[in-house]
């Protein structure tokens, strides 16, 4: 089949396989492995909400039996579901794990989240006899020292307002006159959260999709190796101010430990989005981190800032209100040492 009867996720971004010709084979599943692209056959809407997010990233809407192209990997997310491709049966039957092209076994699910879009394993993308995956496609780059002072962007889980957070501190800065890297080195694969940033000002945006994984639930042997690629192409940037996301939570299985381990030396300043006061105690004990900032769902109100001082010793604001603003752009000052 031509490309053009195929949905590309922005999984295959990175690849050519929109533009060349390719082929699907059934492969055994000790063949296997995350990153791998295939193709799978939709087999259900899953919900009237259902889309998938396209290599620009734009969202798009889906039929049953359509075939789709993305990548085999790992979804571990604590509010919202999990599930791998080591579970999918002989039957081939397994599930869009996440927007982004995600493709694994569902193993469970929040019930405040729609039900996922199911799909049947129709095959692997080859080409001659070798199987196309995400790491043959990602853009060689020289080995250099990350130096770029780094604005780090924190949660204690997914969703609790990160993006949010780095696209209101991206705008600032590049307002001021600052060339901004915005990076994403955690998580499950989206392009919408590093174009967020890019939207706002970011000259270059750049995540782990870019360096050949799925998502970073992987070996940390692996991810080490992909961190040290996603430094040296963000050095090569020549940014004044690089805004970094550790997707989800440092405590789940993201490797967002070795994220922070990997960059904590240019860190200038920690903002950290949490989902409850709690949780902002509990990750502060955890990893023995004391954020800057606390934002997110916690800050919301009046409330939960007092709380989040009270029992944690840390400035809380919610960045969405207008007031908020000049004490933001003053921490800015401060850490960075930069006009605002």
């Amino acid at each position: 089949m031509r490309p053009s009867s195929y949905i590309f996720t922005t999984l295959t971004r990175i690849s050519d396989l929109e533009a060349h010709p390719f082929e699907v084979k059934k492969l055994h599943k000790d063949r296997w492995a995350s990153g791998d692209y295939v193709v799978s056959r939709i087999t259900g809407i899953g919900s009237s909400t259902s889309k998938l997010e396209l290599p620009n990233g734009r969202m798009r809407g889906v039929i049953g039996g359509e075939l789709v192209v993305g990548a085999l990997g790992v979804r571990h997310a604590t509010l919202e579901a999990t599930g791998t491709w080591k579970e999918v049966q002989e039957d081939g039957e397994m599930h869009m794990l996440s927007g982004g092209g995600l493709m694994g076994k569902l193993t469970s699910k929040s019930m405040f989240i729609p039900e996922m879009i199911p799909i049947r394993y129709e095959g692997h993308v080859m080409r001659g006899n070798e199987k196309c995956t995400m790491g043959q496609f990602v853009t060689p780059c020289k080995e250099r020292d990350y130096m770029i002072p780094t604005v780090l962007f924190i949660g204690t889980s997914m969703s609790a307002g990160k993006t949010t957070s780095a696209r209101i501190v991206t705008s600032l800065l590049t307002r001021a006159g600052y060339k901004v890297l915005g990076a994403k080195i955690t998580g499950t694969g989206r392009f919408r959260d590093i174009l967020a940033v890019k939207d706002v000002g970011a000259v270059e945006v750049y995540d782990f999709v870019d360096a050949g994984l799925p998502t970073t639930v992987c070996d940390p042997e692996l991810y080490r190796e992909k961190l040290k690629h996603m430094l040296s192409c963000m050095a090569a940037s020549r940014a004044d101010v690089a805004v970094v996301e550790i997707g989800a939570s440092p405590l789940e299985p993201y490797n967002g430990d070795l994220a922070y381990e990997g960059i904590k030396e240019q860190v200038k300043c920690c903002i950290l989005s949490a989902s409850d006061p709690y949780a902002v105690y509990g990750l502060m004990a955890a990893f023995e981190v004391k954020p800057d900032l606390v934002t997110g769902i916690s800050a919301n109100t009046l409330g939960g800032q007092e709380m989040v001082e009270t029992l944690c010793g840390v400035p809380a604001m919610n960045l969405l209100e207008q007031s908020s603003i000049p004490r933001l752009k003053s921490l800015l000052r401060q850490k960075l040492g930069v006009k605002v």
